[in-house]
């Protein structure tokens, strides 16, 4: 038996087990199928004060100062959640092992929202892609689309223009009204990136006859484009899909910690009403271990 679960590796899940383990409470962080979460896939990090490196590289980080107070990582995902504060919660994971606790702090995130246009499905992995960090190497050389309009998708854009020929950033909106200045500045200074406002996507496609894997890509406005790649960055949702359906969550499946039954705890960007930052995850990752642990020490 556990005194705390904590459902997730990125910074708030590694925060909160920082605060729990530090305070002599027995935390295990179930860290799903890679350590960071979406923080793992930022090569460069520029908004979190205090750390110039990778994204990865403050999760190795935070894992090893949690790690040094006791806490266990073990990278397997959470199936199933069921219990409570009184007889105990109990989490069945993705490989089958049921794991108890007193309490349970989920910090599962947010995944890259999914483009629902024809051919976005069939070729993913094979000219679509949510992942610029990953899969941006194999487009050297090659025109790509960025579809989207905020932070993610300029990052995303600039990230690819030292890679890609041509980067074309897509977005349905007459501006980048969402996205921070810095970023908009600097995707105007670079002469391999293009805007194309006030369009979106309505179907992707193979180039017939192409050797190269080449895609028509064809605009709501009928316009053909040839690409070698389309790398979606719409938003997020947030993972929670193996929560029981008793478990309030709003349009995004994000949670409230107001609608949450005791012991059960929630940081980082599965929290609602949350700007989805490293930062802001961090700080909810130090409240919710805080509070698990003062919830602790009352039963």
């Amino acid at each position: 038996m556990y005194d705390v679960i904590i459902l997730g590796s990125g910074p708030a899940g590694l925060t909160a087990a920082l605060y729990t383990a530090r305070a002599n409470k027995k935390t295990l962080v179930l860290g799903g199928d890679r350590l960071g979460g979406q923080t793992a896939g930022i090569a460069v990090l520029e908004n979190y004060p205090g750390w110039a490196g990778s994204g990865l590289e403050l999760a190795q980080f935070m894992q090893k100062q949690c790690e040094t107070f006791g806490a266990v990582v073990d990278f397997v995902s959470a199936k199933n959640v069921s219990g409570n504060a009184q007889d105990g919660f109990v989490v069945v994971a993705d490989n089958g092992t049921e794991y108890r606790a007193r309490t349970v702090i989920i910090a599962t995130g947010a995944s890259p929202r999914k483009l629902e246009i024809e051919g976005a499905r069939e070729f993913m992995g094979r000219g679509v892609s949510y992942c610029a960090t990953c899969d941006g190497f194999f487009y050297s050389g090659k025109t790509v689309i960025v579809l989207g309009g905020g932070n993610s998708a300029l990052n995303d854009a600039l990230y690819l223009a030292d890679l890609a020929k041509t980067v074309k950033i897509v977005y349905r909106k007459g501006a980048f009204t969402r996205a921070e200045a810095v970023l908009r500045e600097r995707v105007e200074a670079r002469d391999n990136i293009e805007c194309l406002f006030n369009t979106d996507l309505a179907k992707i496609a193979a180039k017939p006859d192409s050797e190269d894997g080449e895609l028509i890509v064809t605009t709501t406005d009928g316009e053909e484009m040839v690409v070698d790649g389309v790398f979606v960055a719409i938003g997020h949702e947030a993972n929670t899909d193996y929560l029981s359906e008793d478990i309030k969550r709003d349009a995004l499946g994000r949670l409230a910690p107001s609608a949450l039954p005791a012991g059960m705890f929630v940081a980082g960007d599965v929290h609602s009403e949350l700007k989805m930052q490293i930062a802001t995850a961090v700080g909810t990752g130090c409240v919710a271990g805080m509070d698990a642990v003062a919830f602790l020490n009352r039963i």
